[in-house]
């Protein structure tokens, strides 16, 4: 199956004024105000046609898909009813603390932790994807507790970790497209595993990652568009050679090509990276797949400021469509989250969808 085939069901869709704590964070700075880069336009066609009508983005959008997965393989099909097996359960502050079992593809499952918060719902809910899952419910490391802070606050969170436990050495299941491709497909089936449980609200679901984590839900917002919202943590969000961390070319994420010697000592362009960059594509493309749902880039080192270039390209495809203030980043100096970081983040998944109490 395709990535990004089933239609957005207009979550959290109505225009409502930004609250203050998030206003600063939706408005380029003036000196990037309107400045594009060099990066590649999502509302230009592969013939060169531009893009002058909310009615002929669909055509586009449906585009971009067929040229990303072309080059990164298509997905397998989606899972109708993902299995998420509680294991064991155990109180903790203002919620409930389930360790689960969550099927992510067909003969592939993995141990997560499900927090569900007290009281009555359905709530809103977040899917937390890292390495692993302990630290996204603050049981290793500071600040990149996001399940913990959002279940603080009445979101249902499920955090899932890496598919057979390794990032650089992924089991993706048989399937045919690359790893980080695949991360979107476990996403998805992660949405569907959380839309099935009567505690969460299934059109406010949204997903966030730090990182490696930043990365996979920048691909699982991308390519399945029943996420209603979204933030990445520092991933770096656009391709960038000059910085190591920003490495979409590495074998686990878009550089797969089996049998394939990789050299040594310079960076290799390979598998479906080398065919994106060949042909002009970055990752402006997969912003503009969200719209017009939200999404906020928390920068730190990956991801400063000037990455509002890229991110107003994005700004023009919600424009066209009638939308503004979908697109924001927070930034700070260094990779790890900050409390004013994340204090940001989860202002906007209250924003954007809808604190549990409404």
């Amino acid at each position: 199956m395709a990535a990004g085939v089933l239609p957005l069901d207009a979550p959290s869709a109505e225009e409502r004024p930004l609250p203050p704590a998030l206003t600063p964070f939706f408005t380029p700075p003036a000196e990037y105000a309107k400045d594009f880069g060099g990066y590649p336009s999502p509302l230009r066609f592969a013939d060169g046609r531009e893009v002058r009508t909310a009615a002929e983005w669909p055509e586009r959008r449906r585009e971009i898909l067929a040229t990303w997965n072309a080059a990164m393989g298509e997905w397998p099909p989606l899972l109708d009813e993902p299995d998420l097996k509680i294991l064991r359960s155990e109180p903790r502050e203002n919620f409930m603390q389930h360790r689960v079992q969550v099927q992510f593809a067909v003969g592939q499952s993995s141990e997560g932790w499900l927090l569900i918060p007290s009281g009555k719902g359905p709530f809103p809910a977040v899917l937390v994807p890292f390495y692993e899952p302990e630290t996204s419910i603050g049981l290793k490391g500071e600040r990149r507790d996001f399940a913990l802070q959002l279940v603080r606050k009445r979101f249902v969170a499920l955090a899932i970790g890496s598919p057979g436990g390794d990032a650089r050495l992924p089991d993706i299941a048989g399937a045919r497209c690359q790893p980080l491709s695949f991360l979107g497909y476990v996403a998805a089936n992660g949405h569907r595993a959380l839309a099935r449980r009567p505690e969460v609200d299934a059109k406010r679901i949204g997903i966030v990652g730090h990182s490696y984590g930043g990365k996979w839900a920048l691909f699982g917002s991308a390519f399945y568009e029943p996420f209603a919202a979204a933030v990445w943590s520092d991933p770096g969000i656009v391709w960038d050679e000059t910085r190591p961390n920003v490495n979409y070319w590495d074998e686990w994420y878009l550089g797969r090509e089996p049998g394939l010697a990789r050299p040594k000592g310079v960076l290799p362009r390979t598998g479906a990276y080398r065919t994106l960059v060949e042909g002009g594509r970055d990752l402006t493309d997969l912003h503009a797949l969200l719209a017009p749902r939200p999404f906020l880039v928390s920068g730190g080192s990956e991801d400063q400021p000037e990455r509002w270039r890229a991110l107003n390209h994005a700004i023009a495809v919600n424009r066209l469509l009638g939308f503004t203030h979908r697109v924001g980043m927070t930034n700070r100096p260094m990779h790890d989250p900050t409390d004013e970081s994340n204090a940001a983040l989860v202002a906007f998944f209250e924003h954007f969808l809808g604190k549990p109490s409404e």
